[in-house]
């Protein structure tokens, strides 16, 4: 895999499970699509697209239960140690403890895979130019039948990227959300199955 070292600077490193695909067998949950008809009417089925489609479905606050805002397209910066990288997009959020996070996130459409540099990166990033924020490396990647897939990663004790959440989205018209599926989906999370 080649690697960044600093500005200009790149090497060859041996790695080992560094693609992240979606699972394929992961629960869909359907969320009711909230993206403006002429956006889309237009919209393509790239990186921009997903992340239009995550910005106007707050995607990023159901996934990851805190109160989330763009911050920035398309951040180009230097990192010390690494030389210059980019992000898709960078989120601050808050959650209701007060405590402030930034979420770099990275968009695969089409085929493209996710890298296992590009989220450690990323994470780089956030500790190179947000040191007081709780980082939160998301990447999001469009499925077959429109579903969204959405990874959290951290870095292990070894300075390895691990998935520490996988979720799957679809965004629907309202009125293709089932009642039985809302009964599903109140099941959840809830391991004695009462509903409240």
């Amino acid at each position: 895999m080649l690697v960044n070292k600093g500005v200009g600077l790149y090497a060859f490193e041996l790695r080992t499970n560094v693609r992240i695909r979606p699972r394929a067998r992961l629960a869909v949950t359907k969320v009711p699509d909230a993206t403006p008809g002429v956006v889309a009417k237009y919209a393509l089925d790239d990186e921009q697209a997903l992340l239009t489609r995550l910005r106007y479905n707050r995607l990023l606050d159901i996934f990851s239960g805190l109160a989330c805002y763009s911050l920035q397209n398309h951040l180009r910066t230097t990192v010390p140690d690494l030389g210059q990288v980019e992000t898709d997009e960078i989120y601050v959020g808050l959650d209701k403890w007060g405590r402030h996070y930034v979420l770099p996130v990275q968009a695969k459409g089409g085929q493209d895979e996710i890298g296992v540099v590009q989220i450690e990166q990323d994470i780089a990033l956030c500790r190179s130019k947000f040191p007081n924020l709780i980082c939160r490396a998301v990447a999001a990647q469009f499925m077959a039948d429109s579903v969204i897939a959405l990874f959290a990663f951290e870095l292990d004790t070894h300075g390895e990227v691990r998935i520490v959440d996988e979720r799957h989205y679809k965004l629907v018209p309202p009125e293709e959300l089932s009642e039985e599926e809302l009964s599903q989906y109140r099941q959840r999370g809830n391991p004695e199955g009462n509903e409240h």
